[in-house]
């Protein structure tokens, strides 16, 4: 017969069991205490804690009446990690843009299902993960921080939806040390190099998207995907809203989506922007009647000579050559962007104003990224003021 002990407060009986494994006996200490009732049947249900010692056990117990005392217990859950990811993926990711999903869904499959898909979702403990991303860094083929930043934020914000619902006690994400990213070097045309360039375009196919690019700060995707309906001739603005991306299902197939802030922004143009769009929509309705029947209508501002939108690779291709050209070997059709960032910002503007120009979510974001601009600024603003205080003590 197994001994047992009444707990103090009543919350449940530890027993002392022996049980035969192989014929060798076994002892362990067991507790089963009432953790709700069915509300259809009325019938209770119990749940077994065991361990090694009577302390352990006991301690268990204390710990779970008090929880269901104060209302916080959750029953056990039964699903995987890997369950959890595919339920996470089907029922909370609909509001994620297509390349996003994709994102995630390569995330899932390559890295975090091989890792913890047979674990049991409320038995994940924060070391366990921590782990992971220690052998992310390691190996052969050692993944960057940047990388592994983003697997973790697709795995804290699973485990999170979790947590939510009442599948966890706590995100076991949180306690996680990532390895440090560093920010990539900005490369940028300075007054010299722009000259270069400006000169080594002319006449060039894509002289006009490359010009507006420069001088709106346009991400690539926005430039390619801009459209005409986008354009205000009269009041001397655009607005950006879309995106064109490729699909990821092996075609060359191209689609328009929504930009990262998922808004639309205004941006006024300078007049010599707005110049170079007549010239652009004058070229366009020259080839369209020239193509006749074979002109595709899509509304875009930048396209071949039959309507169709420009792919990102011929357009990098083209912007690359030239850079090799005036000795920029360094720049990449991203640094038009960064280009538009630092001479706004050296020109006086506020950081509100390049913020809501570049699309950035916030200022905070702006400075950041382009921090070593303002830094220079600052100091230049102090070599002024000193100027200004050597005229004042030379009077």
């Amino acid at each position: 017969m197994p001994s047992s002990k009444k707990t103090a407060n009543g919350g449940g009986s530890i027993r002392k069991k022996t049980v035969m494994k192989n014929g060798k006996a076994y002892t362990y200490w067991e507790a089963r205490v009432t953790v709700s009732a069915d509300p259809m049947t009325g019938k209770q249900r119990q749940r077994s804690i065991t361990g090694k010692t009577q302390q352990e056990v006991a301690q268990k117990l204390r710990q779970l009446t008090a929880e269901i005392d104060n209302g916080t217990y959750r029953e056990p859950s039964k699903m995987t990690v890997g369950e959890w990811l595919d339920t996470w993926q089907e029922q909370y990711l609909n509001d994620l843009k297509p390349l996003t999903k994709e994102m995630y869904a390569t995330a899932v499959r390559i890295h975090l299902k091989p890792a913890f898909g047979m674990k049991k979702l409320d038995t994940l403990l924060p070391i366990d993960i921590q782990q992971f991303y220690n052998s992310l860094m390691q190996g052969e083929k050692p993944l960057s921080a940047k990388t592994i930043k983003n697997i973790h934020g697709i795995f804290h914000r699973a485990l999170q939806q979790a947590l939510d619902l009442g599948y966890l006690r706590n995100n076991p994400a949180n306690p996680c040390r990532l390895p440090r990213v560093e920010k990539p070097i900005i490369h940028t045309l300075d007054d010299v190099s722009t000259k270069k360039f400006l000169k080594a375009i002319q006449g060039h196919r894509f002289e006009n998207l490359f010009l507006v690019t420069l001088f709106t700060g346009l991400r690539e995707g926005e430039v390619l995907g801009l459209k005409w309906d986008c354009v205000d001739f009269t009041n001397g603005s655009l607005l950006v809203g879309r995106q064109l991306q490729r699909k990821r299902d092996g075609s060359s197939q191209y689609y328009l989506i929504s930009p990262k802030s998922g808004k639309f922004r205004k941006v006024v143009l300078a007049p010599f922007v707005l110049d170079i769009l007549h010239r652009q929509r004058a070229e366009q309705e020259i080839w369209k009647r020239i193509a006749g029947k074979s002109w595709m209508d899509t509304g875009l501002v930048f396209t071949d000579e039959l309507g169709d939108n420009l792919t990102p690779e011929t357009v990098y291709k083209n912007f690359k050559k030239i850079a090799i050209e005036i000795g920029c070997e360094s720049l990449h059709f991203h640094s038009l962007r960064h280009s538009y960032a630092v001479a706004a910002l050296q020109s006086g503007d506020d950081i509100k104003t390049v913020q809501e120009n570049l699309g950035h979510y916030t200022a905070a974001f702006t400075l950041d990224v382009y921090g070593h601009v303002t830094d220079k600024m600052r100091q230049d603003s102090a070599d002024r003021m000193q100027k200004y205080i050597d005229i004042l003590h030379d009077e």
